[in-house]
């Protein structure tokens, strides 16, 4: 896991990123933004789930941990939205 911003991109952030909109049911992947204090654990990093619900500007995800299924309340800055491959 990367802990430091490349030195061009230290301190900025990308609004785009911060105001982004999911729809529930979106699949996302929690990466963590560097320049802004992240209130879920770090084992999360990389790891993908779905959006359930919105609370605030925040979004309720839901994802895998070993074998339960536990749900996480983070901000959009630190999701990306990825495609899901239908199994």
């Amino acid at each position: 896991m990367v802990k430091r911003k490349s030195i061009r991109t230290r301190g900025k952030l990308q609004l785009s990123k911060y105001f982004q909109e999911f729809k529930v049911g979106d699949a996302v992947a929690v990466v963590n933004e560097k320049s802004i204090k992240s209130s879920f654990p770090t084992r999360l990093q990389g790891r993908t789930g779905v959006i359930e619900a919105k609370r605030g500007k925040s979004y309720v995800i839901k994802i895998k941990d070993q074998t339960k299924e536990k749900q996480f309340i983070i901000e959009p800055i630190h999701l990306k939205k990825i495609k899901q491959t239908k199994k």
